[in-house]
This record gives structure tokens, sequence and C-alpha cells, in this order.
């Protein structure tokens, strides 16, 4: 298997070319790496009608046959970690080091959704009838992964979906597909033909899906704008919809920490995968007692970090992975150029090739900063004062989004208590992204529809069927 060369999409268990390519260009330089297969229409109807096909079989596999399969994929994944790696950095930008944490992560997530159990609930179990509530597969799932971290969330996805009983047509980000469709030549390995398909396309490919009728639901993770689309696509035929939006997540640092200890945690919060995270600290809320210390200790650590190219030794932040994205972050940057708020670093576009943009922290702007209400989604923080927990957990809370959060601080039962106050699907207390396969993981208001992860999100590709058996008076007498 060559992991450098021969990308082709997995289509009803074969390795397909398409009849036009897409390049992938690798953001540390700015160079085509290569080239991918750009699915047409008819691809498309190939994919879903293997699936379609496929659906029947699988769905009447047991369910610790099922288990299995996955159970190996994720070996697979963990067994071809170090090619994955290399090849992840050089369509995604990360360092070497993230890339090998989510390779083998998203191994890991296939390996412990396969432990989840479908539940069978005995509503009654009287005299006179018999009554359960089981959980049976959806059909055919179309799957839209995005590029921040494409292996592990498209695992987000193949994992409950497939363990459910549902066959899928997965789509990787067209800037990212090379690890993806390595993956779909292990796939091609271990499980039935149309069990897992795999296309690669441009921008029609995404709306083809969510309208298209041979799909049964449809999982996407991306931003609220697109989500709101995808959602529109699918209201017709009434697909079920899992949507993993995006977020503008609010930290809050109590006066009472250790802001020695805390300072590098807080910094990562921010700026791990150069910011590209959808639970990624993108508001800093610090109490004013400490706000002077804590932001002179991160500003401290900031200029002792790397950015550069992911494959280089001793690199911390790669490049913002692509070109629309660098432009968005360039622009909020000048917005808050014009509007005259401190930075206290960073700020300045790198003048070296590929898509890079220093970290930047900024000192206090206003609330209502562009800098502060929308998402960035790349290394630029707010660092903002408060001095009033009500106060502050209003302004964390005064937003579209609800994804994420966390709050900081010594008294741990005075934080888990602010905690519950903060109105986003996940909320941690001292520590941020930790996320298990165990556990539901899901946006309130504008981040999202539905969850993933946990038995919650493995009846998200299920529908609920309950059977009632009325018990015949002689089986009952005897």
């Amino acid at each position: 298997m060559n992991f450098d060369s021969d990308y082709r999409m997995l289509i009803g268990g074969e390795l397909v070319t398409g009849s036009a390519t897409l390049d992938v260009v690798n953001p540390a330089n700015e160079e085509v790496i290569a080239s991918v297969p750009d699915a047409t229409r008819e691809d498309l109807d190939k994919a879903i009608d293997a699936a379609r096909k496929a659906y029947p079989g699988w769905a009447a596999t047991p369910i610790a046959e099922r288990k299995a399969k996955l159970a190996a994929l994720g070996q697979a994944i963990m067994a071809n970690a170090d090619p994955l790696m290399r090849l992840l950095t050089k369509e995604q930008g990360k360092p070497h080091a993230e890339s090998q944490g989510e390779v083998m992560g998203a191994g890991y997530w296939l390996m412990a959704a396969s432990q989840l159990d479908l539940p069978v609930t005995v509503n009654e179990d009287s005299d006179e009838r018999y009554s359960e509530t089981r959980h049976v597969p959806l059909g055919v799932v179309g799957a839209i992964a995005p590029w921040n971290f494409p292996m592990i969330l498209a695992m987000f996805k193949v994992g409950p979906a497939l363990l459910a009983g549902n066959t899928m047509v997965l789509k990787p980000s067209p800037f990212t597909p090379l690890s993806t469709l390595k993956f779909g030549e292990l796939a091609a390995q271990l499980l039935p033909p149309g069990v897992l398909n795999i296309v690669t396309g441009g921008d029609d490919l995404g709306p083809w899906m969510t309208s298209h009728p041979g799909f049964d639901k449809i999982s996407f993770t991306g931003s609220t704008a697109t989500g709101k689309r995808v959602m529109q696509s699918a209201a017709p035929t009434l697909k079920r919809v899992t949507l993993e939006l995006g977020g503008n997540d609010a930290a809050i640092v109590m006066p009472d920490v250790d802001v020695e200890k805390v300072a590098e945690e807080l910094f990562w919060a921010a700026f791990r995968n150069n910011g590209q995270i959808c639970i990624a600290t993108k508001r800093m809320y610090v109490h004013k007692d400490i706000y002077d210390q804590l932001r002179d200790a991160l500003v401290a650590y900031a200029r002792t970090v790397k950015v550069g190219d992911g494959s280089e030794q001793g690199t911390q932040i790669g490049p913002i992975n692509n070109k629309q994205q660098y432009a968005r972050v360039l622009e909020l940057i000048q917005d808050a150029k014009d509007k005259g708020y401190t930075f206290l670093v960073g700020g300045e576009k790198a003048d070296v090739p590929g898509y890079f943009v220093p970290v930047t922290i900024l000192d206090n702007p206003p609330e209502d900063a562009r800098i502060v209400q929308e998402e960035q989604f790349g290394p630029v923080l707010p660092l903002l004062k408060f001095d009033d927990v009500d106060d502050v957990v209003a302004r964390a809370n005064a937003t579209d989004y609800g994804l994420g959060g966390s709050v900081w601080g010594n008294d741990e039962d005075k934080a888990f208590e602010i905690a519950q106050r903060i109105a986003s699907g996940t909320v941690w207390v001292n520590e941020t992204q930790h996320l298990s396969p165990m556990a539901a993981f899901g946006g309130m208001k504008q981040s999202g529809v539905g969850v993933e992860g946990g038995v919650e999100g493995l009846l998200e590709y299920t529908n609920a069927q309950t059977i009632v058996r009325k018990k015949r008076k002689e089986a009952v007498a005897a």
C-alpha cells in the first residue's frame, strides 16, 4: 500500500479513479502534493446504490460481528499510524505529534465505539401483553467530515453508524482527502463491499449528497452557516440530520488559580491545532485580580512557541489549513487593527510561503468586537477582563453558539457550580477539549443538532421501534 500516491475512491468494495481530478495543496508551502478524484453525480449514485445494496446484509449481521469488524478497522489504523500521520501533516498542516495523536485517536475511537450496545427497553410484561422498544438502523448514511480533524471526526460518524447496522457514503473535505482515501483502502480489506464507500469532490458534491433522496440521514461537521444549508437541503426528503457546528467557546479564569501552573494549559486551550478546533477557547475571561499576571504569562509563553512546517522537528503550531480560512483570519485581525484594539503579540502577516499567521493575543477588546463575537478558527485570542461572576456568566452565554466552555479555579466546587450555568453542550472544569467515545458531545443553540459519542450518539443512527405482542388467554392460563 503506497501512502504517497494512487489516491482512489472506494465504491462497492472497489477502488476507483473517477473521470476528473482535484489538486490537494500542502498549506505549509502552497505546493500541490497530490490529485484526487472529483466525483461526478454518476459516481455518487453508484456509491449510494452500493450502500443500498449492502444494507440488508449488513443490518442482518449479528451486532457481535459488526463490533469485531469495527475493532479490526481501528487496529488497522493504528498499525499504519506512522504513514497516515505523515500524510495527515502534509495535507492538514498540523505538527507530526498532533497528527500522530489524531490517527491513534481515530483507531481508538473505532475500537471503543465497538464496545457500545443498542439498548432494549421492556415497557410492559403483563398477563395481557408484552411490549419492548428496540433500535433499528436507518438505512444509508451520508457523512461529511471537515478539514481540521479529517481522520478522527470521520470516525465519530463511521463507528456508530456502522455499529448500528447502517451503511455509509463518506465525503472528506477537498482540502484533506488523502488520509481518508488511504483509510478506505484499509476498509476495503476488512468490510463487506458497499458497507463503507468514500467519495471525494469539490464544492458541488456536498449539496448533491444532502439533497439526494438515496440517503436516510446526513451527518455533518462544519460551520454553522453551512449546517443551516445542510438542514434546508435535507428537509424536502425529511432526512435525519446530525449537525456538529461552530462554537465561540468561553473560558472563565477565576482569581484563585495558580497562574504559573495554568498559563501553559490555557494557552494550548486556545492555540492547539492553530486554533482550528470547534471547541478551542475563543474568548478568555480573566478575573481582574490576576488579569495582568496571566496576560504577561501567556504573552511570554507565546513568544517561545515555534510556528512552522508541521513536518519539521520542533514545530508546535503549523499553518492555517486552506487559503479561504487564512483570508478569513487575516480579515478579523485587520478589523481589530482598524478599530484600534491593542495587540499584545502577533497581528502581523508572516512574510513566508504558506498560510502562516503568527500567534496573536489581544488585550481586553470591547465585548461587541468582531474578534470577540465571531468564531476565529485560527491563532487569535482576545483576553477579556471581569470582576463579577454573574456578569461573566451572562457575557459567556451572550452568543448564538453553545458548543463548549471551561471554568478554571482552585475551588473546584465553586468552579463546578459556575460550569453548570454555562449554556453549552460540554463544559470542562480545569481542563478542556477532553472528549470520550463513551460520552455524548453536541451543541446547544446554533452550535448543532443532535449529538455524537456515547449511547446517545449511537442512537442518532437508529429509529426507535416498539413491538407490542398481545398474549393469548390460553397461553396465559397455561
